[in-house]
């Protein structure tokens, strides 16, 4: 895939200014978006995005067009467990409503950048040592087991990480919201606001959620392009997604089980594809093992569509048959629980990250 560097600059510069737009308006005018305004906008970046992909099939073929999609959609799954978070920070910091626009989209921009720089890393580590799929693949299955048997937690609690521990105790900060403003003076004293916190707690939390995707995606391609994109479009849609599905995520109970799947796959694929194209000596002495498959991108985005479909199919039917069970009395739903009523485990709650 060669994309001239006039395409790199075009394209991350139109996705700048449409980020750039919704700064200005959410600038100007901070409030809480109508269910009708987060759907249009959420529909607006996911036709953008399909429009990109059917772009890269025009330009560069169906195979290129399959790894965006099936990256994109394997981000924007991965985002929604993020948002779980994101809804945690926000009531753990008691961000009022018409502020909370802002500290997503200023976040989101952070989480953009932070996730440009892992991704040019990953390039660099991927073109220099093709051993490091046996990495990624491991790492992304020793995740997806953990994501699956992480056992019961508190889901009403956010922690602090040890970064935002540290700011708070270096710098001193107001308890006072003054609007989107990140820092005050207060006595001849500047302060930081709670505004500054938050949004950082957003950026850092997205950028440890990274330390899985990103492997993840380059078990799909190993075109810098396509990460990037199909990082970028995930992420620019993410802030409608977090005013619209808020309430769904509750019913999302089966999401973890679903991405560990999709994770475990993912990473099944990447030590595949390693051993495809090994050159490690103490492995078949050096040579690849051809009788290993190299499982194809239609495959694997069919794959990844079918996980995310049932998950959410199984999700909801299992959420709507509680709440008839928990209307119809306890003793109903206590004679239906079969253990697993709960939510499982988001990723934030099976490793420690926060």
């Amino acid at each position: 895939m060669n994309v001239p560097v006039w395409g790199w600059f075009l394209t991350i510069g139109l996705m700048a200014v449409f980020l750039l737009i919704d700064v200005f308006v959410i600038a100007r005018r901070p409030h809480v978006p109508s269910m009708a305004e987060a759907g249009r906008h959420l529909a607006f970046y996911v036709a953008a995005a399909v429009l990109f992909g059917l772009f890269v099939w025009f330009e560069w073929g169906g195979q290129y067009a399959g790894e965006f999609y099936a990256g994109w959609l394997t981000e924007y799954s991965l985002s929604v467990d993020n948002l779980f978070v994101f809804l945690l920070i926000m009531a753990s910091f008691k961000v009022p409503q018409k502020l909370q626009q802002s500290a997503l989209m200023v976040g989101i921009i952070i989480a953009i950048i932070l996730r440009g720089v892992f991704i040019a890393l990953g390039a660099v580590v991927i073109n220099a040592y093709s051993w490091v799929f046996y990495i990624f693949g491991a790492f992304l299955v020793y995740t997806a087991v953990k994501l699956a048997t992480g056992g019961e937690t508190d889901d009403d609690e956010y922690h602090e990480n040890r970064f935002l521990l540290w700011i708070e105790k270096r710098f001193p900060a107001t308890k006072e919201w003054n609007g989107t403003r990140l820092t005050v003076i207060e006595n001849g004293k500047r302060l930081i606001t709670p505004m500054l916190i938050v949004i950082l707690a957003l950026g850092t939390t997205d950028l440890l959620f990274a330390l899985d995707s990103i492997p993840a995606i380059y078990g799909l391609t190993k075109e810098p392009f396509l990460v990037l994109t199909a990082n970028i479009f995930a992420l620019m849609g993410l802030r409608q997604l977090y005013f619209l599905i808020g309430g769904l995520l509750k019913r999302l109970v089966y999401l973890s089980i679903g991405l560990s799947v999709l994770l475990a796959f993912i990473g099944v694929k990447l030590v595949m594809h390693a051993l495809h194209e090994n050159n490690l000596p103490f492995i078949n002495g050096g040579q690849p093992l051809e009788g290993v498959p190299d499982i194809p991108i239609l495959v694997s985005l069919g794959a990844i569509v079918l996980i995310l479909g049932v998950t959410t199919v199984a999700s909801l039917w299992k959420s709507s048959r509680d709440a008839k069970l928990e209307a119809a009395g306890p003793v109903a739903l206590e004679r239906s629980d079969d253990g697993t009523s709960d939510s499982a485990p988001s990723r934030a709650a099976t490793r420690d990250v926060l």
